[in-house]
């Protein structure tokens, strides 16, 4: 029988200090490990938070700029308390009550979307 563990996303990214202070600086990702076939080849990395996982890639044709990837999380207002008291100077993503549930919507530095939903319980 076939059983199916996780998701990863890979994220198509141009700036390997761009994407740490997004991902790792501003959204609190854990940078796990980076891989370089050589010291002038494409990063490979990838950022955690818990059990989530992002793989972010610098390869062509790895992931597409402008993607949306949706995170189904609990606790968001803290989350969203914890973004804000950063004070990073990009963004400052509001929490919209939707019909599906509460979303804190973020645009990393390549044009990604990551939208962090809460669903509605009940």
């Amino acid at each position: 029988m076939s059983e199916f563990l996780s998701l990863v996303p890979v994220i198509r990214i141009f700036d390997v200090a761009k994407a740490k202070e997004f991902y790792v600086g501003y959204l609190g990702f854990a940078w796990d490990w980076e891989h370089r076939f050589d010291e002038r080849a494409p990063l490979y990395a990838q950022v955690s938070r818990g059990p989530l996982q992002f793989h972010l890639s610098e390869h062509h044709g790895d992931g597409s700029p402008g993607a949306v990837i949706q995170v189904i999380m609990t606790g968001i207002e803290d989350y969203h308390r914890e973004l804000a008291a950063k004070n990073y100077g990009h963004m400052r993503p509001g929490l919209s009550d939707e019909f599906f549930g509460r979303l804190i919507q973020v645009w990393d530095p390549f044009g990604n979307r990551i939208r962090f939903i809460e669903r509605k319980t009940g």
